[in-house]
């Protein structure tokens, strides 16, 4: 059996808001365009999850809403400018066998270099920018067995491709 991680960083998000928090920061007109553009990205690949495990950050919910992927989505705390322990924590729990995760830097960007062996030969892999999505599968039957490194890389993207900008 093979098991699925779908890992996007959130997309670009406004710094010229009156929100309360950063926890409150909602995305940009950029980060909204690339919203979409991803969702299309994953439907056209085929790479659309059956669960979403997201940061409750408010530019997390918006970059998985306007994905539009249909899949059921919880929201939790702790994904909310999680470490790469934290997140594979997260992941280990998981119930369906192809999860996306949507979080933040630095911690999206370590825990993606960690659960892989071999990173994919794209060029902003290292810096892992908004709106980046990782599609990798692992040899396991349940993410329960998830261990650090096994990994393979499928897909990557960057909005910036998808969208042109």
């Amino acid at each position: 059996m093979t098991c699925t991680l779908i890992l996007t960083r959130h997309a670009k998000s406004a710094w010229d808001t009156d929100a309360p928090s950063d926890h409150a920061r909602p995305l940009n007109k950029r980060g909204i365009r690339s919203s979409i553009a991803l969702g299309a990205w994953l439907r056209d690949c085929g790479h659309v999850p059956e669960q979403v495990i997201s940061s409750s950050s408010n530019r997390t919910r918006e970059t998985y809403e306007l994905m539009e992927l249909d899949a059921p989505a919880i929201f939790i705390e702790r994904l909310y400018h999680a470490s790469s322990e934290v997140m594979f924590q997260v992941l280990r729990e998981a119930e369906q066998n192809k999860v996306m995760i949507i979080g933040h830097n630095p911690g999206i960007a370590a825990f993606a270099h960690a659960i892989l062996h071999h990173a994919p030969a794209h060029s902003r892999f290292e810096d892992y920018p908004t709106g980046a999505t990782l599609v990798a599968s692992f040899q396991i039957d349940r993410w329960s067995d998830l261990k650090w490194g096994s990994g393979r890389a499928l897909d990557f993207a960057v909005p910036r491709e998808l969208i042109g900008v």
